[in-house]
């Protein structure tokens, strides 16, 4: 993709799709460049589900002494029932089913044709009132046979295809509800009184008191007013240590509060709830046409002009060759139905809106259709490192004993006796450990702060102390050797009755899935590479673990752009994947931006395609999901065109001088059938996320 393609596909789209304009949109007509995934969208196409299959059923029930009437049938069969008036009957019946069955397309073609674009609905239109007022003709004197019974079952087969259709469609959208069902969407409001309500975030006002409970996502940039915690800040600001904030700290929206309750007051409103910004991304998504939509697009409008030059093309040559006005009209209707551009004109978007709700519904945000798409040729994938390949958390690396007399689980459970009470990261990061493993953690009394170098107190009957290097320094204690093996790493020592029991090592842990996810890209010819703030030692040994192909450390922002510029001159197709404002840059230049995590606005408003966890699996997940999207857009288009080039020629009555007629009503069938099929197939997409 070339870069000023790139930055031309982040800005919004000028296209008239959005729900609300979808909500006010002709029920009787179906968009199908803008299927509607928010809340409004889904009520109103389950109105159009409802309209279609109201009308099928009354329509279908009409039709049917409409058969039993008619002439034709009753030759067919080998039956004879006269009623007195029965062409008026027929008349009148075939009148109802025309004007409220076919209401639908008579509607859709008004519509086409205010907006000077004739379609699928213009197709439908005129073929079924060339046959209706043809026929109707029959019955006030023309010499000919009615085409009533073809008319009645043709609108019944076309309403059927198109509200099976819609359900197959109104799958996609369920599947975003279930999503959107899942999302918090809520504060905890402090009001004036004490007591605490639970409000939607669009409902914050500035200087609104909201609480934050552990664990919790703060919902809003604010000033603590009481309390303190610890905040993971990671997808801000790409530092792995959380940061300890107390009463009158700023707090970032974004950030994941520890283990701490705060309250804080609110200073800037965030109406745009997290909920709100997937249903918007969605929408998006959606109505951005891709290449290939803008392909399939033009493929359906070049259609519905061939199937009007070869509709009456068709009825004048079977007039020029001699044949009956029926039998020629009959054939130029089949064709206008056979062809129209239907399943072409789903081929694209149905494929877009499942693909969209079910990525969606996995953690995968997409904004830019068309990088999503292009995913398939990603050649190089470049990681930050900080909460992307790693937890973006503290957690235990190594825990080793320094004393023949106490074992390594030992060091760990005693440690764990001193910080069972503490919010500070390394106590969090120690607990974490031991709950892991499953070891009891004993007492501990007599509990006191080394001010600024650890914390003290009686496990026991032991003293058991939880210090830093410093305190040892300031105690002539040595060391282990071994202890300081990695600067990645921040290193406490445990001490027994003042003797160096052992040392925990913590250290921003690599997730366990990022090796997992660098074997799929390696196995997918993609190069995987990582580019980190962090220094030398710490890429390294994230690098050596992980099998990179290639890391770059000790990296500023604007270089992580030279580094993806870099890359694309000497030909790689590049995805850049970050969580912070430091990584926005880089995001945008590259070919494919993946903001991981709940990063920040920026980084969001840069990216191609946001992934809701950092989970480097998902990223996997999603250049796989992407090339089976591809594959299914292709695979719906092949079919719609193939099928016509077949369809067409049969429609026309190519083959009649061997006995084989296709009729209106089976022309129908085919043409529906050919939508379901597209349906069906662009459905199967749900399982390539399993």
């Amino acid at each position: 993709m070339e870069n000023s393609t790139q930055s031309q596909q982040h800005k919004p789209m000028n296209m008239d799709h959005t729900a609300a304009d979808h909500s006010k949109m002709d029920h009787s007509k179906m968009d199908h460049s803008a299927i509607p995934m928010g809340t409004a969208g889904h009520d109103h196409h389950k109105m159009m589900i409802a309209d279609f299959k109201k009308r099928f059923w009354l329509s279908t029930i009409l039709t049917i002494p409409i058969l039993v009437l008619s002439p034709m049938i009753q030759h067919l069969l080998g039956y004879k029932l006269e009623v007195p008036g029965n062409k008026f009957i027929l008349l009148v019946l075939s009148t109802f089913v025309y004007f409220w069955g076919g209401w639908p397309f008579l509607k859709g073609f008004w519509s086409e044709i205010k907006a000077k674009g004739p379609g699928m609905m213009t197709l439908i239109a005129m073929a079924i009132s060339v046959a209706y007022f043809y026929s109707a003709a029959t019955v006030f004197g023309l010499k000919g046979v009615d085409f009533f019974w073809e008319l009645a079952t043709l609108i019944d087969i076309m309403l059927l295809g198109h509200w099976l259709e819609m359900k197959s469609v109104l799958g996609a959208s369920k599947a975003l509800q279930l999503l959107v069902s899942m999302m918090p969407a809520e504060a905890h409001r402090v009001k004036k009184d004490g007591q605490v309500e639970d409000v939607k975030i669009d409902q914050l006002a500035k200087d609104d008191i909201i609480m934050i409970k552990p664990g919790e996502k703060v919902p809003a940039d604010g000033i603590i007013e009481e309390g303190s915690s610890y905040f993971n800040e990671s997808m801000l600001t790409g530092e792995s240590k959380p940061v300890k904030k107390e009463k009158e700290n700023k707090v970032i929206g974004g950030s994941i509060n520890g283990n701490g309750s705060i309250k804080m007051k609110v200073e800037h409103t965030g109406k745009d709830s997290y909920l709100n910004k997937v249903i918007k991304l969605v929408e998006e998504a959606q109505k951005a046409k891709s290449r290939m939509q803008n392909f399939s697009d033009r493929a359906a409008k070049w259609l519905t002009f061939i199937a009007l030059g070869v509709g009456f093309g068709t009825l004048a040559v079977w007039l020029i060759l001699g044949y009956p006005f029926v039998f020629a009209l009959e054939r130029m209707v089949t064709v206008m139905v056979i062809t129209c551009p239907h399943a072409l004109g789903l081929a694209i978007p149905l494929v877009v809106a499942i693909s969209t709700a079910v990525s969606a519904q996995n953690g995968l945000l997409i904004r830019n259709r068309t990088a999503f798409e292009e995913s398939r040729k990603i050649t190089t994938i470049l990681f930050d490192k900080t909460g992307t390949l790693t937890t973006g958390v503290f957690g235990v690396n190594r825990y080793e004993s320094s004393s023949n007399e106490i074992s390594k689980e030992e060091v760990l459970r005693l440690a764990s006796a001193l910080e069972q009470t503490s919010e500070h990261p390394i106590a969090v990061g120690i607990i974490n450990k031991v709950k892991e493993l499953k070891i009891t953690i004993p007492k501990s009394e007599k509990f006191n702060a080394i001010t600024g170098q650890g914390v003290e107190a009686e496990v026991e009957g032991k003293s058991v102390k939880v210090v830093s290097p410093g305190y040892l320094k300031d105690k002539n204690l040595q060391a282990p050797k071994d202890a300081f093996s990695s600067n990645a790493e921040t290193i406490v020592f445990v001490l027994v009755d003042d003797k160096i029991a052992g040392y925990i090592a913590l250290a921003d842990a690599i997730r366990p899935e990022s090796k997992e996810a660098i074997k799929v890209f390696k196995k997918n010819g993609i190069r995987v590479m990582m580019a980190t703030g962090d220094n030398e030692t710490v890429a390294k040994a994230v690098a050596d673990e992980l099998g990179l192909d290639k890391y770059f450390a000790e990296v500023l922002p604007h270089q992580k752009v030279e580094i993806v510029k870099d890359l694309q001159s000497k030909g790689e197709f590049v995805a850049m994947t970050g969580d912070g404002v430091n990584d926005a840059p880089a995001l945008a230049q590259a070919n494919v931006g993946i903001a991981v995590g709940s990063g920040t606005d920026i980084a969001a408003e840069t990216a191609d395609i946001i992934l809701v966890n950092s989970n480097p699996n998902d990223i996997a997940k999603l250049i796989l999901f992407g090339k089976a999207t591809y594959k299914k857009m292709i695979q719906n288009l092949v079919w719609a065109t193939g099928y016509n080039a077949i369809a067409i020629p049969l429609a026309a009555g190519v083959l009649y001088k061997f006995g084989f007629v296709l009729g209106p009503a089976a022309g129908a069938v085919l043409m529906s059938l050919s939508t379901i099929i597209v349906a069906i197939n662009a459905q199967l997409l749900k399982k390539k996320m399993r």
